[in-house]
């Protein structure tokens, strides 16, 4: 973590340019207090040199240079420049704000160049908080930021893996390698059964997602952890809140940045399987009952390519204090792993302020516009499934040039319908937001901010006459389309008055939020056509939808959000602080009765640095101890579940006048008292510093109470119209620690290596499944799923029970028939096929019990070096790819090469079954981001004011004794996590060569 200025932007990489506000000073020397702006005495001679930050090696402009006892002075230029006449005895000294200052002796030199070090004594960090900032020694909550000088370098998805590894508590993975997937993020573990446990994203005030605007145009990312912090947002906070605050012209100057790199990627891990040459072996040693087509086919070959993707980033920063623009052009294309997959996407935005009546009103406007467009093939999950259980004896096209299709169950040519099936999905987005900050006197603010965001979505998939479909289904080309639109409005009025005297200071944050949202979508589907050349664009032509057969559906929903907030800081002589916030909020998506939700929060530190009896401690730079607890909500993701719905139901209609005459049922009940979710969060900090903050970090203990959860019960019908309701019931407890700690190591003049350590633990566990109106108690429920043949579920969720523990048989061993023994109820060892359900025991558990990260950067003259790793220790996944796979029993469908390795010393010869035989430790480190970068010296192009090049990786390194494929490519949200799925898309390696360049 680096410290933030008021008074200029860092620069990273020659991608932001150091600017300081200050008055207009000649390009030549400056001498404050002396008409003449030289002092020369005859013993006095020229010295020159440049000034620079030792954190990033940026020129430093406004710095005093000044000789020590007396009073001449100059200050380096917009370049860090400067030239002074001194005598040879004179001591230099560089002093800037924010830094520590350094003395030279001059001696015979007649170029001095200096690096200063960032005084992190002085220095305030600070902190987006909601509604409005704070800093960082003020904060009473556990909040969490990165900036943009610490984010993770190379070929990255979105703003969440920016700061992968980077806040504790924070676990972001990337379970997919598709171009077109997002990553999965999670705070702090569940907190919802059928609501969402994902954090509130805000981008410069306004809801969005973490991929509205490009990683490049990020400034810097905060993360409210706690109820006490993220309580200001109510019922959309329950699973955390992220800030996301993007880059914005700094002062009186015009510059043109460029940021462009290129990645290659790799297939992070290969499944090592049968190949032609080990069938005719085992046909021929063991007599195995293989066909053998005489071919030896790559599968996986087949249906991968190495991709090449590129992206690029121009960034314009104009205007002066009065009035500034921001103007940034995003493209990226991103080719994928599998043939005929990739995305392009394009981000325009333009961020303008003004200020007028002496800096009373300040405006603000900013547009944002997105468009993405994928157009591909049939490359998927279950097109990966088909490359791994295809004969590699077998080819891909006949002799005559047809794809080679053989009979089998579930089993179809990979490369046919890769190639013959054709999709696209574009999205659009606009957002439009303005602000007015007024202040008619001293201290007070008054705000106003509205947005207007719409989004569209079109997609298209047909399949051709050569694709399965025609010969399984019997369906002449399958095509489909449909198209989504989204309109959200936002209205926020605030008012914040901030004021200090003596040793008090305090603010007074009150305000009104406004939120609609409308969404709308139709589709439609259709098959035997007469030709496969209309693709989508044509659905009326085909057959099915004149037979009945084809389906189509519309749908429109819309929902408001109105809330009433205010909070109130108090710090008394930097020493003792307090915060209290609260919201009263109401939502058209809950019944009648119980649409408002109340929503407090309230947080306590003491600065123990700040008291007499410390100043003898002199290497404790800061020390605090905070504590908080806040109340959030879930809000249900449906509009509609608390109003009773009907339905033209086809399967439950009659014939009436001798035709078929669709029902009208009832499809959900009536229930005025459905109510928010409700979570309340404890929470106990600790804030440290030590010898001037080289070491400093953060401890946090919090524990959440999440009640009223909401949860689709049986009910009695009649008198109820629908068997099922969604009600309040049940409760979850998460629990946890976390710690961040960062130092520095090393930092000289040349060289400086900053790093931090993040590290978190949690546990989650479902306390209860009760609802008091119905008197109905649920003492489990079970989730996941492996898919045909096995057909079975895999996590149990029970009360008292942590959340994530898998049920399942228990192996033991293989009997003489290579059938499986199991473990039963009583302890004794019986064959799988006389076990039962209450056999089944709880196993493992797929959510780690240590995640860590740590980060490091080291900086030597103009090199640099980032290098991130990451860790998760002490859960399990169920590999499917053994569990399927793993297995010699049918030798229709290839397999692993470890397939007919002995299993408890005996040869497996057993039906396909979930056993904990396939369920593994999933430990790892990952060394997950290294960046190497070189920047170029600063008067080599005299046009360019910075120019740096680097090359970086991404999941270059795992380390772990799990078998499949990545650890790290499997989910861990929801009540299923760890199951590694054998439809996916695998994870990648990324190598990628970059520019950054700003003129």
């Amino acid at each position: 973590m680096k410290w933030k200025f008021t008074n200029r932007v860092l620069a990273w990489s020659g991608t932001v340019v150091l600017y300081t506000i200050l008055p207009c000073f000649h390009q030549g020397n400056a001498y404050a207090g002396v008409r003449d702006q030289r002092v020369v005495t005859r013993q006095n001679r020229p010295v020159s040199g440049v000034v620079t930050s030792a954190e990033d090696g940026s020129p430093l402009i406004g710095v005093s240079v000044s000789v020590k006892g007396g009073t001449a002075g100059v200050m380096t230029d917009a370049e860090g420049k400067y030239q002074i006449s001194v005598p040879n005895t004179a001591v230099l000294v560089f002093s800037y704000i924010g830094y520590t200052p350094q003395e030279v002796l001059v001696g015979t030199q007649a170029q001095i160049s200096v690096r200063l070090k960032s005084d992190r004594q002085v220095l305030d960090e600070v902190v987006v908080i909601g509604y409005g900032t704070q800093k960082r020694g003020d904060v009473t909550s556990a909040v969490a930021g990165v900036d943009r000088e610490d984010f993770v370098q190379g070929a990255v998805r979105d703003a969440a893996q920016l700061v992968q590894g980077k806040v504790a508590g924070l676990r972001v993975t990337t379970p997919s390698g598709d171009p077109t997937a997002t990553t999965q993020i999670n705070l702090r573990g569940i907190s919802s059964i059928q609501g969402s446990s994902n954090p509130l994203v805000i981008i410069d005030g306004v809801p969005g997602d973490l991929n509205t605007v490009a990683p490049e145009d990020i400034e810097s990312v905060d993360v409210l952890k706690d109820g006490s912090a993220a309580a200001i947002y109510g019922t959309r906070a329950t699973g955390g809140v992220i800030l996301i605050t993007t880059r914005k012209s700094q002062g009186d100057r015009s510059t043109v940045e460029y940021n462009a790199y290129t990645s290659v990627q790799t297939i992070a891990r290969r499944p090592e399987l049968l190949t032609g040459d080990d069938y005719r072996r085992l046909i021929r040693e063991e007599g195995i009952d293989y066909d053998d087509y005489g071919g030896n086919t790559d599968w996986l070959d087949e249906i991968m390519q190495t991709p090449v993707s590129h992206n690029h980033n121009l960034t314009f920063f104009g205007g002066n204090s009065t009035t500034n623009f921001t103007g940034s052009l995003n493209y990226r294309n991103w080719e994928g792993i599998m043939k005929r997959t990739g995305q392009e996407r394009f981000v325009a935005r333009a961020d303008i302020n003004h200020a007028m009546f002496d800096e009373k009103l300040k405006a603000n406007i900013q547009l944002i516009n997105t468009v993405s467009s994928s157009v591909q093939g049939g490359g998927d999950g279950y097109a990966y499934r088909q490359a791994i259980i295809r004969n590699p004896t077998d080819r891909v096209r006949t002799e005559t040039g047809e794809w080679q299709e053989r009979d089998g169950y579930f089993y179809l040519n990979p490369v046919s319908r890769i190639e013959e099936f054709n999709r696209e999905y574009t999205t659009r987005e606009m957002r439009m937001s303005g602000s007015l900050d007024y202040s008619p006197i001293k201290d007070l603010h008054l705000k106003v901010l509205g947005s207007h965001i719409q989004g569209s979505s079109l997609y298209g998939y047909a399949s051709t006459f050569n694709h399965s479909d025609t010969w399984l289904d019997n369906r002449n080309s399958n095509a489909g389309r449909s198209t989504g639109a989204s309109r959200s409005n936002l209205l926020e009025l605030t008012s914040n008055y901030a004021k200090s005297f003596g040793a008090h200071s305090f603010s007074v944050l009150g305000g009104y939020s406004w939120q609609d949202e409308t969404n709308e979508g139709f589709n439609a589907d259709n098959w035997n056509f007469p030709t496969d050349s209309y693709g989508w664009n044509n659905l009326g032509v085909g057959q099915a939808v004149q037979s009945g057969l084809a389906a189509m559906d519309s749908y429109k929903d819309n929902w408001k959000l109105i809330g009433f907030f205010g909070r109130v800081t108090y710090d008394w002589n930097d020493k003792y602080l307090f915060m209290a916030s609260v919201r009263r909020e109401g939502s058209s998506k809950f019944g009648a009765n119980s649409k408002w939700g109340t929503f407090p929060a309230v947080s306590v530190g003491w600065r123990i640095s700040q008291e007499g009896f410390m100043k003898t401690l002199g290497f404790v730079s800061d020390l605090k101890v905070r504590a908080g607890y806040g109340v959030t909500g879930t809000i249900a993701n449906a509009p509609y579940i608390s109003q009773i719905s009907y339905n033209f139901s086809q399967d439950n209609g009659a014939f009436i006048g001798g035709k078929w005459v669709r029902g009208f049922t009832p499809v959900r009940n009536f229930n005025p008292d459905l109510r928010w979710e409700r979570k309340g969060e404890y929470n106990v900090g600790l804030d440290f510093g030590f010898l001037k903050n080289r070491i400093s970090g953060s401890l946090d203990f919090f524990r959440r109470d999440i009640e009223d959860l909401l949860y689709n019960f049986e009910v009695p019908s009649p008198p109820y119209l629908y068997g099922f309701m969604t009600i309040n019931a049940g409760a979850l407890r998460s629990q946890g620690f976390e710690a961040l700690v960062n130092f520095v190591p090393v930092e000289t003049k040349n060289f400086s290596w900053n790093s931090n350590v993040t590290y978190s633990t949690n546990r989650t566990k479902l306390v209860s499944l009760t609802n008091d109106q119905f008197d109905n108690t649920i003492e489990y429920f079970d989730a996941g799923y492996t898919g045909e043949p096995i057909q079975d579920f895999t996590h149990r969720v029970a009360v008292g029970e942590p959340i994530g523990r898998f049920y399942v048989w228990k192996t033991v061993g293989v009997d003489a028939n290579g059938g499986w023994l199991v473990e039963s109820r009583t302890g004794e060892a019986i064959p799988i096929n006389d076990a039962t359900q209450e056999d089944r025991q709880y196993y493992g558990n797929a959510i780690p019990k240590h995640v860590l990260g740590w980060n490091n950067s080291a900086r030597f003259k103009n090199f640099d070096l980032t290098v991130n790793i990451r860790g998760a220790f002490g859960h399990d996944i169920l590999n499917f790819q053994r569990m399927f796979y793993e297995n010699p029993k049918n030798p229709a469908y290839n397999m692993l090469k470890t397939a007919y390795d002995p299993v408890y010393g005996k040869r497996l010869n057993n039906d396909l079954v979930y056993v904990s035989h396939y369920i593994e430790k999933g430990d790892y480190v990952k060394i997950d981001n290294v960046t190497f970068g070189y920047t170029l010296p600063k008067d080599l192009i005299k046009f360019v004011r910075n120019a740096r090049v680097y090359v970086s990786g991404l999941n270059l390194v795992t380390i772990t004794g799990y078998k499949g494929l990545d650890p790290e490519g499997v989910s861990y949200l929801g009540f299923d996590p760890g199951n590694d799925q054998r439809d996916k898309y695998p994870t990648t390696r990324t190598f990628t060569a970059g520019l950054n360049v700003s003129f």
